[in-house]
Parts: structure tokens; sequence; C-alpha cells
């Protein structure tokens, strides 16, 4: 399978097959994959939990509604961001470059963040967005079926995976095997519709 062969069948699975692990190799490389995915400043802040407990799953099934992705996929990746990753040793995110690179991101990184708290969290669902998409359309490669998940209560959701005080939860990636089929797709948008050249319109 090629990424346009993995773009085009990734779908959003809802119901999967609990009798079908996938295993710890498996989860290793969907994990290293998204560890490559961009972030503004190469700052990382994205924090991956990965649960494959099947009582922490089931929390976290009743925590997101009763939706059954998560209590039946054998692994949920917790994408959550580390809201102070700007301050944490930022130098260290361009340690194989010289030290006037790092200096200049770590001020850089000072300037953006330290007086704007708002511009973590908005990082935070931009790099947490990217890499959720890094690992559905690796499982796809690998032979596994995938299911972003935002509907669920974030208080309880944190509480199941011990979220410290300065991290957030973004969102969930259920991976495992399809139970069933999905649905056919709703129905895209023509790209005239969505697309445009140069901006919209005159002006």
């Amino acid at each position: 399978m090629d990424v346009f062969e993995a773009v085009s069948s990734r779908r959003s699975v809802k119901k999967f097959d609990p009798s079908r692990p996938i295993t710890r190799e498996q989860t290793d490389k969907l994990l290293d994959l998204a560890l490559l995915s961009p972030t503004s400043y190469n700052q990382q802040i994205w924090r991956f939990v990965t649960v494959t407990d099947a009582q922490k799953r089931a929390l976290l099934s009743e925590a997101s509604y009763g939706q059954p992705q998560p209590r039946d996929a054998p692994l949920v990746v917790v994408l959550t961001a580390d809201l102070l990753a700007w301050r944490r040793e930022p130098e260290r995110y361009w340690k194989n470059h010289g030290p006037e690179r790092q200096a200049r991101v770590a001020q850089a990184l000072r300037n953006e963040y330290a007086s704007n708290p708002a511009a973590a969290r908005e990082e935070a669902f931009r790099s947490c967005g990217i890499a959720a998409q890094t690992i559905m359309l690796s499982a796809r490669q690998m032979g596994l079926d995938s299911c972003p998940m935002k509907g669920f209560e974030h208080d309880r959701v944190a509480r199941i995976v011990n979220l410290p005080s300065d991290h957030m939860v973004v969102m969930m990636v259920a991976v495992g095997y399809a139970a069933e089929p999905a649905p056919p797709r709703g129905g895209q948008l023509p790209k005239s519709e969505v697309v445009f050249e140069e901006g919209f319109g005159s002006g």
C-alpha cells in the first residue's frame, strides 16, 4: 500500500473486533512514526498515552458517552499536550544544531508563549491533529483500522490517564481491526466549493 492508497482507504471505523489484538511491535511502530510529525519550533508539544488495558479502555468508553470504539479497539492513543513544553529546556528541541540556533529558538518560544497562554492551546490542537493523522495513515499502511475521537468528557479522560495539571487532553485515536466495513462516505463537497486559486475571488 502506498501513501495515496492509505489516504483514500482510511475510514473512521466505529466497530472494532475485540478478539483481534495488535502487537507491541505494531504499537511501537505507530508511535515511532507519530514522533516524526511536525510541530511549531519542533517543540514536540504532544504527549501520547497508549491505553491497552481492558478495564481502562472500558472506562474510556464510558467517558465517551458509551461509544464502543475505546472498549473494543485493542489500542487507544490519548493525545495530550504539555502546555509548558515551550519552557522545558527548549534548547534540546534543536540538539542536532549548534548553540546559536538553540538560543534563537529558545528566545522565540519565550517571545511567543510566555505572555500568551492561549498560544500553547492553539498549538496543542494543531500539533495533535497532525500527529493523529500520522497515526491513522500509518495504521492503514500496516493493515489496521482507526477512529479519531473528540466526543468524550475531557475531565473524566484526564483522570483515567492521570493527566498532569499543566497538560490538556486534545483527542483520542482508537486503533485495531474493523469488525465490519465502515459505511459509505457521507459525500464529499465538490472541489470547486472548497478550493480557491490565489484567494477568495477578486479584491
